[in-house]
């Protein structure tokens, strides 16, 4: 991105419901830079005008959203998801395409807000603020998961495994991502596949050759690797 106003296709086979996008996508300082009335032109759009991101209507002719989102993930440079849907029975397959968020019609202004600043983070361009809640997947609901409940993630293959007090969560996100979009001083990196809540740490336990855990709360220990044992032990006298 050139500068933080953010650029958007818009994705949906009815004229009105463009129309109010537009309304709102100006109110929140985006460039629209293009419309589509189906799938296929709408991929045909993005893949020659590379947005930042695209509302994406689920039902629409020719080739339906989700389709659309299939086609892009793990593209390179592919834009991030906004879907768009009268209906929510589709919200947790939104997921496992990485959506960045999921509108029901009749798009509420400020809910529309939310969306674009969760894009705004994800590319890096919220101003340094980190997300306060996560929406994960259960069955066929979405659930907020506080960031403030999260004891620990891990990477698992595609995902992360969000743990909280009595459960845990998949999210199909990177631990790179994820940890972009934490609060820094919560919470602690303490190898490529997993990142702890710094308060629950006690102190650092020195195996031999070399190899260090952490010693949590709950009296287990989570291996550091080498490349961050350093991060971790000044996040041990960090400020609380």
């Amino acid at each position: 991105m050139a500068d933080s106003r953010l650029t958007c296709v818009l994705a949906d086979d009815e004229p009105p419901a463009r129309e109010l996008l537009r309304f709102l996508c100006e109110a929140q300082d985006v460039s629209v830079i293009g419309e589509a009335e189906d799938g296929r032109i709408a991929l045909a759009l993005l893949e020659r005008l590379k947005p930042d991101f695209v509302m994406l209507d689920i039902t629409m002719p020719v080739m339906d959203g989700m389709t659309v989102a299939r086609r892009l993930f793990d593209r390179p440079q592919a834009p991030a998801i906004v879907f768009t849907t009268a209906f929510s029975q589709y919200a947790v397959s939104a997921f496992d395409v990485a959506a960045v968020d999921y509108l029901l019609k009749p798009i509420d202004p400020s809910r529309f807000a939310v969306a674009v600043e969760r894009v705004r983070i994800g590319l890096g361009v919220n101003n340094g603020k980190p997300i306060d809640c996560l929406w994960v997947p259960n069955r066929s609901d979405l659930l907020r998961i506080e960031i403030t409940a999260i004891e620990r993630i891990e990477a698992e293959k595609d995902y992360v495994r969000i743990h909280v007090p009595g459960r845990s969560y998949l999210l199909r996100e990177t631990m790179d991502g994820l940890q972009d979009r934490l609060p820094r001083p919560d919470f602690l990196r303490l190898h490529r596949s997993t990142i702890v809540r710094r308060h629950l740490m006690t102190g650092v336990h020195h195996e031999g050759s070399g190899v260090w855990s952490a010693i949590m709360k709950d009296g287990t220990l989570q291996r550091i690797g080498r490349s961050y044992l350093n991060d971790v032990r000044a996040g041990i006298i960090g400020p609380d």
